[in-house]
């Protein structure tokens, strides 16, 4: 009877829990440093890179609606359509950024041929500047020896001229690997359009192994958040500079080309063009006669304030994500990583909402832009994410 109830406790008794060896755990850390170490490496040499294969991206999943049309337009001929866009793309950086360089260099010999023959590069300042309130009598002053002489001035102000000269070659510097970079990543984007499918295809099962069901939710949010940016902030920012180019030139503004490459990079940073319009109003109403000067500020105006109109429709087109939240992911963004926060900042702030929201309701679907009829300028974002 005994051996019985000890023979069944034992045959309930669990089993004993093999243990890893010391030389099967070494093997395994010794697995996992390799693994790791080579992960590094990659990083560190796909780091350099990283800036331009995120443009790329960005600029692929903008444009890929436009490549699948133009595509049925050619016959199918893909590779056609994807040269013909980098050209286009190619050409609306470097054309604009050609006559902005030429335009510098005409201006320089201007300056230097006024001064090498003691022509007055300056006019002379305006009574009313030395009635500003505080800082007026200086700058009268100063203008005035500029304009009477400006070897004298520039004399007088070198350490300070020196001083933001070297921090405006810097700045310079800076652009232009920018400039470079972005150009890289144009032709990057040519390379892009054909394996579209794949690398969607690819995209959604990745998300799917992170979110499970819901990650193809996410690839489609983020793919129409890129467009939206596109059309809303981008879009918007290239009307705004394309009329203010248009004014400036209607009322002969000198240097029309250079302020309307500066409104273009303050419109798309998000600061908006009232910082370059306010000064040039100012300026034509010294200047210009009076109806001249109203019918500019009439132009201006609206101009600078359309995008407070276009820009939230287009950027919260056909999300479920708040406007809100992309607003404000557009400008921290710009605020923390330049022109890529602009579209990696609604990205990880839209993704992050619809997972709080998830997590709060449960019974939420997460990620999912708003399936209204209306069709999105582009192409309408499908479920392998950036089909068109």
């Amino acid at each position: 009877m005994d051996d019985d109830r000890l023979g069944k406790s034992n045959s309930l008794a669990p089993a004993p829990v093999a243990t890893a060896s010391i030389e099967t755990r070494i093997t395994d850390l010794v697995r996992f440093g390799i693994v790791g170490l080579f992960a590094y490496w990659s990083l560190t040499l796909v780091v350099p890179f990283a800036i331009i294969g995120i443009w790329a991206a960005i600029l692929a999943v903008a444009q890929y609606p436009l490549y699948r049309r133009l595509e049925k337009m050619l016959g199918g001929r893909g590779k056609l359509a994807a040269v013909l866009i980098t050209l286009v793309n190619l050409s609306l950086i470097i054309g604009p950024l050609s006559a902005l360089i030429f335009g510098s260099l005409d201006g320089a010999q201007v300056v230097y041929e006024k001064l090498k023959g003691s022509e007055a590069i300056m006019p002379a300042p305006p009574e009313a500047v030395r009635n500003w309130p505080i800082i007026g009598e200086r700058i009268y002053n100063a203008w005035s020896l500029a304009s009477n002489n400006l070897a004298a001035a520039l004399n007088r102000f070198q350490p300070a001229l020196l001083q933001a000269g070297s921090k405006a070659i810097g700045v310079l510097a800076s652009i232009g690997l920018g400039f470079v970079g972005f150009i890289a990543s144009v032709i990057v984007t040519g390379f892009l359009f054909r394996p579209g499918l794949k690398i969607s295809e690819f995209l959604n099962v990745f998300a799917h192994r992170i979110a499970g069901e819901r990650g193809q939710g996410f690839v489609r949010l983020a793919t129409a958040t890129i467009r939206n940016v596109a059309r809303g902030v981008i879009g918007v920012a290239f009307i705004q500079t394309i009329l203010c180019a248009l004014v400036l030139k209607l009322f002969a503004v000198p240097a029309a080309g250079l302020i309307a490459f500066v409104v273009m990079i303050l419109c798309i940073v998000q600061i908006g063009p009232f910082p370059v319009f306010l000064p040039l109003i100012v300026w034509g109403w010294m200047t210009m006669e009076f109806q001249s000067a109203l019918l500019m500020t009439l132009l201006l105006v609206p101009i600078a304030l359309i995008d407070n109109i276009m820009k939230p429709i287009l950027v919260a087109r056909g999300l479920s994500t708040p406007m809100l939240v992309i607003l404000v992911g557009v400008l921290g963004g710009t605020l923390a990583y330049g022109l890529i926060g602009l579209f990696l900042g609604p990205i990880v702030l839209s993704v992050f909402y619809d997972l709080l929201a998830v997590w709060i309701r449960s019974d939420r679907i997460a990620a999912q832009p708003d399936q209204r009829p209306a069709r999105q300028s582009g192409g309408v974002v499908s479920d392998t994410g950036i089909q068109g």
